[in-house]
């Protein structure tokens, strides 16, 4: 599937050309916290919204869409969750290191989503791909939330704690606008779509660059025994759910093959920044994005295809 490889290798460029910059160019850590910053408030945020607020949902089945990718994401955090004590012996990790790889399993990467969305199926698969972004993005990142205050040991998991988290993210907010100014059919300035798309846009080669800012480089080469963990929950289990669900959902066609791509894609480089926002293992998970990456070329053309023959 040339479209899926034309959309990973992009973004495996970029993430190594921040792991580039950070030991030539911008040695300086407090670069690139200022650019986690600028991308964790402004930029991603601002794709979130003009997402919303372009997507065209008439012709989708919403409830179907976001029903399998919400109840995907709501099933592997259960699982991964009950099994948390098994999966921390086995895998030798902290707690720090296991919100990196449940952050690793349930996120997704938009950028490879709406690249491949996109190239197979144009308006369309954008669209849907659209309305999986701003359906799945408050929960993800709710639950997110919810781990990294319970596991990475930097504060108390408070109720006023984990409250005041969530009240601070600004995924969960500009989802809340985007998806209110869609649903009420609020006019906005074309200019305004203007300038939140460009931002938009640059958020998605920053994130990339600060996960290859992040990178420890040796690791790549002697990888953990949790980063395949992370591998097969993302790559293999989490697509195989959202299959089965959208099913379940009489999802056909398109429908199911984007619910698929978005399942099967790597995970996010804004999980990396709430990492380090909040005290999980960002390093860890810098890792485990880099290597989805690299295992994503092979997994996602396979979930395409077996997503494709049961569409129809």
């Amino acid at each position: 599937m040339s479209v899926v490889f034309s959309a990973l290798i992009p973004v495996f460029l970029i993430i190594a050309l921040g792991a580039v910059l950070r030991r030539i160019l911008l040695k300086d850590p407090a670069h690139w916290a200022a650019l986690e910053k600028l991308t964790y408030f402004v930029l991603f945020p601002a794709l979130l919204i003009v997402s919303a607020v372009k997507a065209d949902l008439s012709q989708v089945n919403v409830v179907g869409v976001a029903g399998s990718l919400i109840g995907t994401v709501i099933l592997l955090s259960g699982l991964i969750l009950l099994f948390h004590r098994p999966l921390i012996s086995a895998l030798a990790a902290d707690g720090p290191a296991f919100t990196s790889l449940f952050q690793g399993a349930v996120r997704w990467n938009t950028y490879i989503v709406l690249a491949v969305a996109g190239g197979l199926f144009r308006a369309e698969g954008i669209t849907i791909a659209a309305l999986a972004l701003v359906a799945m993005i408050p929960v993800v990142n709710i639950i997110a939330v919810l781990v990294l205050a319970s596991f990475s040991g930097r504060h108390p998991p408070t109720f006023g704690y984990v409250l005041e988290q969530l009240a601070r993210n600004p995924y969960i907010w500009s989802c809340a606008l985007g998806a209110a100014l869609n649903a009420l059919h609020v006019p906005v300035p074309k200019v305004l779509v203007e300038f939140g798309d460009i931002l938009g846009r640059a958020s998605l080669a920053l994130g990339l660059l600060v996960v290859g800012g992040g990178l420890v480089l040796d690791r790549l080469t002697r990888p953990r025994l949790i980063v395949f963990a992370s591998l097969a929950l993302k790559l293999l289990v989490k697509p195989a759910i959202a299959i089965a669900l959208a099913l379940l959902f009489g999802l056909t066609g398109t429908e199911l093959v984007v619910v698929a791509i978005t399942a099967a894609v790597p995970s996010a480089p804004n999980g990396y920044v709430l990492a380090r926002q909040m005290g999980g293992d960002a390093p860890l998970l810098a890792e485990i994005l880099t290597m989805q990456i690299v295992g994503a070329a092979v997994t996602l053309p396979l979930v395409v295809v077996v997503a494709t023959a049961l569409a129809h």
